[in-house]
Order: structure tokens, then C-alpha cells, then sequence
């Protein structure tokens, strides 16, 4: 059986970007297209300034800034930070970058775009701190602005252990991603992850692991904090094929929800 070596996920900035990076430009493409379709016009001006909560290697905010976007984003990982700085370096794109936790964030200016995908939203481990969250980014929007939250669901009645797979290559490395855990705990709402790359890199391989705590939600529990935050208004729901033209039931059969809060005017 092969043996993983510990790490933080966070740390190893570079294999994060590969991993994830080969949904970037999907992404991208569906949030500007979010934005054209959610944002009431202002002045016949099309507007252009996004935040990214969490923001990591900030693989999105560059290519949103590549397409003409002022963009900001924050992060609690000082090497991710320092790789999306650099990064924006190196393409000769401008963006700020600063370092905060989600739940307790200020932000200078205001915002027409708010995104934060993945599951990420999931880090905030009570209903306390996801409200706050909710709440600071309710303050940096702009009326009319708008937050794109992506998160799986959970459905407590399944009991099976969580399971995926995939690949991606870049720079030379090719990487296998595999991230499970058991399922979630119904009481306290908890699911215990863990994800483990396997890098090939010219004949070597590494085996790394990386282990974190998720918050989890059913719909009757996103609803819950969703109304204790009323300055966002949720205006539609879409999931992780980012299509914008196809909207999802909240709560339907699909348990990736992408999430379009509006911030109330």
C-alpha cells in the first residue's frame, strides 16, 4: 500500500493551482456572464469590480483581471498569497491582495461582483461565523451587487463514504487528485476530508495528504442562515456545470448549488 506524506494543502500552492486550474476559464466565463445577467444596469455603464473571499492562488481574480476587472482578494494562507501575488507579477496584471479570515473581513471600497466557489464557504465551522461571513460581504457589495457562492449539499440520510478522482498537468507535473471522507455527521454537522495527490515529475513521485473539517448544510440548514442575513437577496440557483442559461431547483435532486445572492438595494 502506497504511504502519503503530511502536508498542508495550502502549502503546496503550486499543485493547488494544476489541480484546480483547469476549470478556471469555465469559471470565469460563468461568473462575467452572472454578472451580466443579475446586476441591474448602472447608467448604462457596464461594471466591473470583484472580490474573492478565500481567494488562494487567485487563478480566477487573474483571469478576471486579464479581461479587464479591478480585482481584490483575501486569503488566510500567507503562501497562497504569495504565489497569486507573484503570479499577477509575472502576467504584468494589477491586483490587491491582503490576509483575513472570512467571518471577520474589511474591505476597502465596494463591490459589483462577490464570488467564492468550490466549497469553500464550508471552512466556516458554525452557523455564527458563516452569517458574519455572509454579512462582511454584504457590506463590501455595492446595491445591486452580487455574491456567487458555490457549495455541495449534504443529504444526512446517505450514509456512503465521499469519493473523487481527477487529473491535471502543468509545468511538467502531473498530478492525481483524490479527495474522500466518511459521511457527514448529522449532529454536528461535521464531515472529516482528507486529499492526496499523487505528483509525477520526470520519473519521481510524491505522495502527499492533506486532512481538514468541513461545515455541512442540507437545505432546511442553508435557508436557516441565508434568512438571518436579509441584505442578500437569493435571486437564482445554478450548479457546477456553470451554465448560465440552465438554473437549478434549491434543494432538487443536484446537490452542487451555485448560489446567486444579490445585495439588496
Amino acid at each position: 500500500m502506497a504511504t502519503y506524506e503530511t502536508f498542508d494543502w495550502y502549502d503546496e500552492a503550486h499543485c493547488y493551482d494544476i489541480v484546480f486550474g483547469t476549470g478556471t476559464v469555465t469559471e470565469a466565463d460563468f461568473l462575467e456572464a452572472a454578472a451580466a445577467r443579475y446586476i441591474p444596469p448602472a447608467g448604462g455603464t457596464a461594471r466591473r469590480r470583484a472580490l474573492e473571499p478565500a481567494c488562494g492562488t487567485g487563478r480566477i481574480l487573474l483571469e478576471l483581471a486579464k479581461r479587464g476587472w479591478s480585482v481584490t482578494g483575501f486569503d488566510l494562507s500567507e503562501g497562497s498569497l504569495r504565489y497569486a501575488r507573484r503570479r499577477f507579477r509575472e502576467a504584468g496584471s494589477r491586483g490587491r491582495f491582503f490576509r483575513a479570515a472570512m467571518q471577520d473581513f474589511t474591505v476597502a471600497g465596494s463591490f459589483d461582483l462577490a464570488f467564492c466557489l468550490v466549497s469553500t464557504f464550508k471552512y466556516l465551522l458554525s452557523d455564527r461565523d458563516a452569517i458574519a461571513h455572509l454579512r462582511g460581504v454584504a457590506r463590501a457589495l455595492a446595491p445591486g451587487g452580487i455574491y456567487v457562492l458555490g457549495l455541495h449539499l449534504t443529504d444526512y440520510r446517505d450514509r456512503s463514504p465521499g469519493f473523487e478522482r481527477w487529473r491535471a498537468a502543468r509545468d511538467g507535473l502531473r498530478i492525481t487528485c483524490t479527495i474522500g471522507g466518511p459521511a457527514a455527521d448529522p449532529v454536528s454537522r461535521t464531515e472529516d476530508l482528507f486529499a492526496r495527490l499523487t505528483i509525477h515529475r520526470n520519473g519521481d513521485v510524491r505522495r502527499l495528504e492533506s486532512t481538514w473539517r468541513f461545515r455541512t448544510y442540507g437545505p432546511r440548514q442553508l435557508r436557516t442562515v441565508l434568512r438571518a442575513v436579509p441584505e442578500l437577496e437569493h435571486v437564482a440557483t445554478h450548479d457546477f456545470d456553470y451554465r448560465i442559461n440552465r438554473r437549478s431547483a434549491f434543494g432538487g435532486d443536484r446537490l452542487d448549488h451555485v448560489l446567486i445572492l444579490r445585495r439588496r438595494g
